[in-house]
C-alpha cells in the first residue's frame, strides 16, 4: 500500500469489544527524504454527526445532559456533560441519522436541517469525522419525551437555555464538549438567532 508519503502499512486489529481499535505501523518519509518507521494506534468507531437545535423566536437551544465515563476517569467530578445532540451514522445518511437522534434524544421531530461544517474530531487517535447541523425547533414539533434509547442502556436529560446563557456557560467551563462549543459559536458568529433580514 502506498500513500504518497507512506508506504508499508500494515494494520493489526487489537481490540473489537465496543469498536474498532487498530495499530498501525508504517515508514514515513520525512521532509529531509530519510524514511523512518512509526507506530499509531487508530480508535475507529465510525463517523458521527451532531446538530443545535435553537429556537429563533424564543432565542432558545435545546441541549441534553448525560454521564460520560471518559470524563468521568479524567477528571470530571460527576462525569455529566452538557451536549448538543449527536449521534453515530451506523451506515446511514448524515442527514438521516441527525433527524433520528434529535428524535430518539430530544423527542422533537424536526423537517429541515442545514449541514453547517464537517471536521475530524480527534485526528491524532480517532478516525471519526463529525458532520455538523443546525435546525430549527418549535413547541409543536415536540411529539415525545426525548431521553434517549433504553436498550442502549441511554439515559438523556432534555434541557432548554437562553441562547445567550448557553454561551456564558461555555465560558464558565459548565459546558466542556467540543461539538457543543463550536456549534454554539458558529451559531454566535453567524447570527442564527437574529431575526433574519427582510
Amino acid at each position: 500500500m502506498n500513500y504518497g508519503t507512506i508506504k508499508n502499512v500494515r494494520q493489526e486489529l487489537l481490540s473489537d469489544n465496543w469498536y474498532l481499535l487498530y495499530k498501525y505501523t508504517y515508514d514515513y518519509q520525512r521532509e529531509d527524504g530519510i524514511w523512518e518507521q512509526q507506530v499509531r494506534e487508530v480508535y475507529d468507531r465510525g463517523n458521527g454527526a451532531a446538530i443545535l437545535l435553537f429556537n429563533r423566536p424564543g432565542k432558545t437551544v435545546i441541549l441534553t445532559r448525560q454521564f460520560r465515563m471518559p470524563t468521568y476517569v479524567n477528571g470530571n467530578r460527576d462525569g455529566m456533560m452538557i451536549e448538543v445532540c449527536a449521534g453515530l451514522l451506523d451506515g446511514d445518511h448524515p442527514e438521516d441519522c441527525i433527524k433520528k437522534e434529535v428524535e430518539e434524544e430530544t423527542g422533537y421531530e424536526i423537517g429541515h436541517v442545514k449541514k453547517v461544517f464537517e471536521c475530524y474530531m480527534s485526528p491524532g487517535s480517532v478516525s471519526e469525522i463529525l458532520h455538523f447541523f443546525t435546525g430549527e425547533y418549535e413547541p409543536r414539533m415536540k411529539t415525545g419525551s426525548g431521553g434517549g434509547v433504553t436498550t442502549e442502556t441511554e439515559n438523556i436529560e432534555v434541557l432548554e437555555y437562553p441562547f445567550e446563557q448557553a454561551l456564558e456557560m461555555v465560558r464558565t467551563g459548565q459546558i466542556r464538549d467540543a461539538k457543543t462549543i463550536m456549534l454554539l459559536q458558529y451559531a454566535a458568529i453567524h447570527g442564527l438567532l437574529e431575526k433574519p433580514r427582510s
